[in-house]
């Protein structure tokens, strides 16, 4: 089949190069100049397939109240006359009860273990190369009910196959010793050696050139406008193309990708995704001390902040802002993001030459993404991964190619459609 694919983020990419492999003709547009150019630029480095708890959970909602007017705060709500906003909080709030908490993680285990699995077997096959490390994630807690609360989670993906392991704060210092300086901080952690990290951004421009070579034809410089609809069928994308003008392109299937755009191209026609865009921030700094950096990836619990070595940098990351689609830098929450960087590792970042990001993650409430097929039989989707994109990519590519190609996938996960 012809396969239109709309996005050559992490999610697009990956999806177009397993379309390809499957056998079809698959073409990809992307508005920006590359691929990996906004959502997937600059996120936080981590494959963490061990850390599955969602935003909504029971503890959130008296957390959010704790947080209102703390411009810093991990998860800052920015309430907006918005129809689609308003309806996205409500079912966040749903979502934070704890039967449907339980369920949303298994469903994030399920994909993101497949995942995982997934991009170790594409790396065995290309060869990428994307600053990567195997050396596990360690989450880091700083107060002790953190610290108590970690332990359902690791219990639940350790009856899984995830080997999630609490430990004292002398065993996290000896998994990443640059953490010494700050040994009476620690009141513990959980710590996975099979997750990994890794460069978003180089992987999927890797992986985009290898497509490329391979037959996928991707179309930079071109935007999404609408989808012509005759029927139950996708007609055509209009779109506006890299010289300006405007032009149809037509398929014999078409998948989004368009992370928190995605409704944008969706509603208009009658198919539902309640994606709202959180935005995150991220800072990368040069390491001048290697000695004194860390090198395997790390989450602050306290600040909900990623720590991963990318090479001779390191890249902060964190905090999510439902506050629109706006990409305007707040220099508060930059600051604490290369603040909180020295406080951990002192001398060995130089944050005077920080790099600021800002991006707007695709989060449905549930942190559960929207993978499959809609009520339209050639249209389907691959959105919604939230904070967890990277983490899902290669596992979601496969799945959605294998709908696409009227595959079972082989993977129990709630598809649309299906």
């Amino acid at each position: 089949m012809k396969v239109l694919v709309l996005g050559a983020g992490v999610i697009g990419t990956t999806s177009a190069w397993f379309l390809r492999e499957r056998g079809h003709e698959v073409t990809v547009i992307e508005r920006q100049g590359a691929a990996a150019m906004e959502t997937s630029f600059a996120n936080g480095g981590q494959i963490s397939v061990s850390h599955i708890e969602p935003w909504a959970n029971p503890a959130t909602p008296m957390k959010i109240l704790k947080w209102l007017g703390q411009p810093d705060a991990p998860l800052l709500f920015r309430p907006r006359l918005d129809a689609r906003q308003i309806r996205w909080g409500f079912q966040f709030l749903i979502e934070c009860l704890p039967w449907r908490t339980r369920r949303n993680m298994l469903q994030i285990l399920a994909i993101s273990k497949y995942s995982g699995e997934t991009l170790r077997a594409l790396r065995a096959q290309t060869h990428l190369s994307y600053d990567d490390l195997q050396r596990g994630v360690l989450q880091i807690y700083t107060d002790r009910k953190g610290f108590d609360d970690a332990a359902p989670a690791a219990e639940l993906v350790r009856a899984y196959g995830i080997a999630r392991e609490l430990k004292t704060a002398d065993e996290c210092i000896r998994i990443e010793p640059a953490l010494s300086a700050r040994r009476k901080w620690i009141v513990g952690g959980t710590y996975t050696a099979s997750d990994e990290s890794g460069d978003a951004r180089k992987f999927t421009q890797e992986l985009a050139a290898l497509a490329a070579a391979r037959g996928v034809a991707f179309r930079y410089g071109m935007t999404a406008e609408s989808l012509a609809v005759v029927g139950d069928t996708v007609a055509g994308l209009r779109a506006v193309n890299e010289h300006n003008r405007k032009e149809v392109v037509s398929a014999d299937a078409y998948v989004v990708c368009l992370a928190s755009h995605s409704p944008k191209l969706l509603v208009p026609i009658g198919v539902k995704a309640l994606v709202y865009p959180a935005k995150g921030y991220s800072a990368t700094l040069p390491i001048v001390d290697a000695a004194l950096a860390p090198t395997v990836s790390m989450t602050d619990d306290a600040k909900n902040l990623v720590f991963t070595r990318l090479g001779d940098r390191l890249r902060v990351a964190g905090t999510a802002e439902l506050s629109g689609y706006s990409l305007e830098l707040n220099q508060v929450r930059c600051e604490a993001l290369t603040r909180r960087a020295q406080e951990w590792f002192g001398n060995a970042v130089d944050a005077t030459h920080a790099e600021y990001w800002t991006g707007l993650r695709p989060a449905t409430p549930s942190n559960v993404p929207l993978i499959g097929r809609t009520r339209l039989h050639n249209l389907f989707l691959n959105t919604g991964h939230g904070t967890l994109g990277w983490t899902m990519a290669a596992g979601s590519g496969k799945a959605l190619a294998d709908i696409v190609s009227g595959r079972k996938p082989e993977i129990d996960f709630a598809f649309t459609g299906l």
